[in-house]
């Protein structure tokens, strides 16, 4: 179980340190400053570094065996909601482009909300669906101007 267990912080710590490798290979900006693209991304990985060390010394640390979350994460159920999300994730970015980001996030979130949610809480799931797609989409668009497909 802690080979299991210690196997997350060790994936996200290379991949943390592969997309380093890949932000400073980015090209320089054209306009203003040169290293302006590679702020934000470095920013994330760094993020994920630091918390992947502090997970995989959490985990050196802590009696795994009696860990109940990851008794829990290993279920099938769990299994099979983290495939349905996996899959509507890949959905989404496979539609993105054809679909554009408001008819793509309209369909992905109404989706994941429905899968979620039921079919019971169906006002909710609707009403945060609009909220969120439109307002995203009005963020984006037309308060800073960000052309999404």
């Amino acid at each position: 179980m802690r080979a299991f267990r210690l196997s997350f912080p060790i994936f996200f710590i290379s991949l943390s340190l592969i997309y380093m490798i890949m932000i400073f290979q980015l090209p320089p900006a054209l306009l203003g400053d040169p290293d302006a693209p590679k702020y934000f991304p470095m920013i994330v990985a760094i993020g994920i570094l630091v918390f992947a060390v502090i997970d995989l010394v959490n985990v050196r640390t802590e009696n795994v065996e009696a860990n109940e979350d990851l008794a829990t994460l290993i279920k099938k159920d769990s299994l099979k909601i983290i495939g349905v999300i996996l899959a509507l994730c890949v959905g989404y970015a496979l539609i993105f482009e054809w679909a554009g980001f408001l008819a793509a996030t309209l369909l992905f979130l109404g989706a994941l909300m429905f899968y979620l949610n039921g079919y019971r809480r169906w006002v909710l799931n609707l009403t945060v669906t609009l909220i969120f797609s439109f307002s995203s989409w009005y963020i984006f668009s037309q308060l800073l101007e960000i052309s999404l497909p």
